[in-house]
Order: structure tokens, then C-alpha cells, then sequence
């Protein structure tokens, strides 16, 4: 696992056409901003381990710029 640290407006770029940017940071929430193909499936990890998508929703393709991704634990070393 690659571990990055990033301040507010700063991105980082996965592969050809993904980038995620951190928009804010207010406590334990880090709301992220992730840009990519709409061919590529976003989705938090903890909807994907406790449902299965519908096949309906699995093979469609939408372009959603933002992500609000919440509750992430800030770890001081």
C-alpha cells in the first residue's frame, strides 16, 4: 500500500484520466474530489463489502465529478 499525505488542493493522479483532490479536511471527514472516466466504477468501500450492486447498476455508466468520503480516522505519527 502507497501511503501519501496531501494538503487542501492538492491532487493525486492514478494511471491514465483518474485524479483525486482533497477538498477539505474538518475533522475526522475528508471530503475528496475524484475525476475519472465514467467508465470507471466509484464506490465506497464499505457499501461494496456489505451489497452486491444490481446488474442494472454494475454495467451502466455515469459521470459523477465528486465523492463525499467520510469518517476517515487521522493518524499522527
Amino acid at each position: 500500500m502507497l501511503v501519501l499525505s496531501r494538503r487542501i488542493g492538492e491532487k493525486i493522479e492514478i494511471g491514465d484520466g483518474i485524479t483525486i483532490t482533497v477538498l477539505r479536511v474538518s475533522g475526522k471527514t475528508i471530503r475528496l474530489g475524484i475525476e475519472a472516466p465514467s467508465s470507471v466504477p466509484i464506490r465506497r468501500a464499505e457499501i461494496s463489502e456489505t451489497h452486491a450492486w444490481p446488474k442494472s447498476l454494475e454495467s451502466s455508466k455515469c459521470d459523477v465529478p465528486l465523492i463525499d468520503v467520510a469518517q476517515f480516522e487521522r493518524r499522527c505519527s
